[in-house]
């Protein structure tokens, strides 16, 4: 089993669903991208995303795009992100890291040398939002044969006869993007999420997180209660982008920032289990004491 498969099974296990975290490698600096990363899994993410900065992006918001800027401004590169997971490893070996962009830095890069590098430095799978399952052989089925997995994004526009086609080579996860619409853009029609995720789950034993448009612990707790994975990346850059200086510079602040805001998130993601599990007591002893009524009763 991958971290990642290993990460759900155990929340799986006990119940909740996962905090995924989406931070841009690099921003607003290498430094501080670094301690970032590694105050994630303390202040509650269960799986990291982490950014390959690219400097046209189709599928960000306002927000996201100006990470990806301020981190190729401070010098990031597609090598440099590699190496900030290959440091987070030295000191977390158990935390899924995902690594999403687009596929033009992986090409520019080299696809196979890519590979090589992802799987040496420590990440566990990608996500890479403009390429069609119709491409797979470009770098889906290399990744997977890499032992990367290859996280494919569903959406509301993915109906029952695109689903399979989406799926075939996907593993890890599926990304359910709440919205149709970029990063950020606003926030979900819960009822529809819940609905979308029973739907797609008829198409695979993989677990389904939901992205796009949660800001806060409440939002986090009401995707919690239907999906596997709740995935947060605009609130946690606007956190970020609010403490940074006149010349964008980040530090302990930025850090403490995010960090605080990913408990707050991982709190509603565990409150959400919690009253799952009331229920679920609630029930559960509600059909006992039933079953031992029956049990007096019967002759």
């Amino acid at each position: 089993m991958s971290r990642i498969d290993q990460r759900f099974a155990a929340l799986r296990a006990k119940g909740r669903a996962a905090l995924v975290t989406f931070v841009m490698g690099g921003d607003p600096d290498p430094a501080t991208s670094l301690a970032l990363l590694k105050a994630l899994p303390k202040a509650g993410a269960d799986i990291i995303e982490v950014g390959m900065p690219f400097s046209d992006p189709m599928a960000d918001g306002p927000a996201i795009q100006a990470a990806g800027l301020r981190a190729l401004h401070a010098g990031m590169t597609l090598h440099g992100v590699l190496h900030l997971v290959a440091e987070f490893r030295k000191a977390d070996a158990e935390t899924p890291v995902i690594l999403m962009g687009y596929y033009n830095p992986i090409y520019v890069y080299g696809v196979d040398k890519f590979l090589v590098d992802a799987k040496a430095a420590g990440a566990d799978g990608m996500i890479v939002v403009d390429l069609p399952p119709e491409e797979d052989s470009e770098l889906c089925l290399p990744a997977l044969q890499a032992g990367l997995s290859f996280i494919r994004l569903a959406t509301p526009t993915t109906d029952d006869a695109r689903l399979p086609t989406v799926l075939a080579n996907t593993s890890g996860f599926v990304y359910y993007v709440s919205i149709t619409g970029i990063t950020g853009a606003g926030r979900p029609d819960y009822s529809r999420v819940a609905d979308a995720v029973m739907r797609i789950k008829t198409h695979t034993p993989l677990p389904v997180a939901v992205g796009f448009g949660v800001k806060d612990a409440t939002a986090a707790a009401t995707i919690a209660a239907h999906a596997d994975g709740v995935v947060v990346g605009s609130a946690l850059i606007d956190a970020l982008a609010k403490t940074l200086d006149e010349q964008g510079r980040g530090g302990d602040a930025a850090v403490k920032a995010v960090a605080a805001l990913v408990e707050e998130l991982a709190a509603g993601v565990a409150s959400a289990v919690r009253e799952s599990a009331a229920k679920a007591g609630a029930a559960s002893g509600t059909n006992e004491a039933a079953s031992a009524t029956n049990e007096r009763v019967s002759p």
